[in-house]
């Protein structure tokens, strides 16, 4: 198993701490607004990897959290003018229904800043007494950048560097202009918890710290979030928990690609948000999951406007395949035959080539992308199979369709039933024709799946009487009124 660090800027083996156990964080939602396609698709990411490294055969942990406390949600509660707590707590919950719609799992455990809140203000009291901290006057706390020589070896920046494209906080009382916050004073009407230094809430980065150290101590073994938080707040993490406990805090960084809509980034500011629950009224849960796992967890994926109808598209043609292989099995299922060695063989065969191929793809840093393109192949042979007109080629077909489903349920894709599926999506695609039409247009289809020319141009002819043409496409049809 190899997985891409990015701190050594390299794919490594991957060994853990300890055995066969592995601790695994990876950095959730700050609750200051709906769950956006980047949630979902961050979410999803280390959902797989999880139950990859558990399917190897490792003992994994996995924890997220959620950021219940910053400014964004204070401005939020500001302008709402809900508590704070309130309007987290709700955002919260709405959130896990569109992930539970999403059904992507939770993980092992979950943390939220607000109940750690002693874990944090012990951990920067230790950070004050190593003397890698400071408080002021006015209740603040900032980390020392200068009393940490490691900063910027993730994001390889100097200290110069890292006032750079980052937002400053002008205080008077900070040693120097890139120091970060531990502890921020509140201001009348904030929410506040009493600490050493005052009323006060903590600082973003800080959160993560000390809830990783909570729950796992000192060190883990992989650290994920968005290539957006590598700087500064991975890199302020790992500074902060380096500099209190002396040890390397994540063996393995990881960083998922970012969303971007039309080559533009996804933004609040730029209006291009793309919210899950929009995107889940239009599609199905796989096909998002689909379009975005055809490109490797590291790099960005640009949404176009035809990236989910065609990953919709694509399932539909895949479990086409499938109703056609259960509706040949149950054909033969009150029939008496038997299969050969060589039948046993090559359905033996088309199951481990599926998995073998999968582990290959998923042991190369989680290559999702490859995983999918194999499935291509897989249904094209399935439909060669199905043609042929021998038990031996259907039971192959069989064994390649079972595999497929129990594979790929890894990645959240093929959970459906095939017909179910195939109804939801001709009905959403119907519009208003009528449902003759619609039924006679699929089992033509069907009939190209299996190869049968003469049958397929029989029922075309049928609905150019009826005033419908079709227009064909490698991952499905159209019909076009006349």
């Amino acid at each position: 198993m190899k997985i891409y660090n990015s701190l050594t800027k390299r794919k490594e083996e991957f060994i853990p701490l300890e055995d066969n156990k592995v601790k695994m964080y990876a950095c959730g939602i700050t609750v200051s607004g709906e769950a956006h396609i980047g949630h979902g698709y961050q979410a999803l990411i280390y959902d797989i990897m999880r139950k990859y490294l558990k399917k190897l055969g490792y003992d994994v942990t996995y924890a997220r959290n959620y950021t219940d406390v910053d400014d964004k949600i204070i401005a939020k509660s500001n302008e709402t003018g809900i508590p704070a707590d309130e309007y987290a707590a709700k955002m919260i919950e709405n959130i896990n229904a569109i992930m539970e719609k999403f059904h992507v799992d939770d993980p092992d455990v979950w943390l939220k800043a607000t109940q750690n809140i002693q874990n944090i203000i012990e951990f920067v009291s230790a950070l004050i007494e190593k003397g890698h901290a400071y408080s002021t006057k006015n209740g603040d706390v900032y980390f020392d950048v200068a009393s940490y020589p490691g900063y910027g070896k993730l994001s390889n920046r100097n200290i110069e560097d890292a006032l750079d494209g980052v937002r400053v906080d002008n205080d008077d009382e900070k040693k120097n202009a890139y120091d970060f916050a531990l502890w921020k004073s509140a201001k009348p009407g904030e929410i506040y918890w009493e600490s050493p230094w005052g009323k006060g809430r903590p600082g973003w980065h800080i959160e993560c710290s000390a809830m990783n150290r909570a729950a796992f101590g000192e060190q883990i073994d992989i650290h994920g979030g968005g290539r957006d938080l590598i700087f500064p707040h991975h890199e302020n993490e790992i500074a902060q928990t380096e500099a209190l406990t002396g040890k390397p805090f994540v063996r393995y960084w990881t960083h998922n690609g970012l969303i971007k809509v039309n080559g533009q980034k996804m933004s609040k500011s730029l209006g291009n948000s793309l919210l899950l629950a929009e995107l889940l009224e239009k599609y199905s849960d796989e096909a998002i999951k689909f379009a975005l796992l055809q490109t490797n967890y590291r790099n960005d994926i640009n949404v176009t406007d035809d990236l989910f109808p065609e990953a919709e598209k694509h399932l539909y043609e895949f479990y086409t395949v499938l109703a056609l292989v259960e509706k040949v099995i149950g054909k033969l299922s009150g029939l008496e035959f038997t299969l050969d060695n060589d039948d046993a063989l090559a359905a033996a065969a088309a199951s481990e080539r599926v998995e073998k191929e999968f582990n290959q793809c998923m042991s190369d840093d989680f290559n999702t992308a490859l995983a999918l393109s194999n499935l291509f192949a897989y249904f094209k042979e399935m439909k060669k199979l199905l043609n042929t007109g021998k038990s031996g080629d259907y039971f192959t077909a069989l064994s390649f369709a079972a595999q497929i489903r129990q594979t790929y349920s890894l990645l959240g894709l093929f959970r459906k039933n095939a017909q179910e599926y195939l109804a939801w999506y001709e009905s959403k695609n119907s519009s208003d024709i009528p449902a003759e039409v619609q039924a006679i247009a699929k089992e033509r289809w069907e009939a190209r799946v299996n190869r049968d020319w003469a049958k397929s141009d029989e029922l075309r002819a049928k609905l150019a009487e009826m005033g419908y043409a079709v227009k064909d496409s490698k991952t499905g049809y159209e019909l076009i009124k006349n």
